[in-house]
């Protein structure tokens, strides 16, 4: 199972989204440096290393910005650790408005 699969099933489960979309991002980071990560040199910008959720869910009512971004992080925790770089998490409840 993909890392990305993996994450999704995750989110799917633990705050059952109206919306959400994963979004490999990890292309456009092709040339930069991870100081303290097993690339040397310069990432070649494949794999699932980059990632962006953008999430829509009736759990994050109530929640700060900063709650709703511990939440999802605790959730991904093991991807976090397994070799994701980088998560950037856009969560939202029903009826916020979003950038996207």
């Amino acid at each position: 199972m993909s890392i990305q699969s993996a994450m999704e099933d995750k989110l799917k489960a633990a705050f059952s989204p109206e919306r959400l979309v994963i979004i490999n991002e990890s292309h456009l980071h092709a040339g930069h440096h991870h100081s303290g990560s097993d690339h040397h040199g310069a990432f070649d910008g494949t794999g699932e290393t980059h990632f962006r959720v953008r999430i829509v869910s009736p759990s994050f009512a109530g929640m700060s910005r900063i709650e709703r971004h511990r939440a999802v992080n605790e959730l991904l925790a093991d991807e976090l650790k397994a070799g994701v770089h980088a998560l950037a998490i856009e969560p939202a409840a029903p009826g916020e408005q979003t950038r996207w």
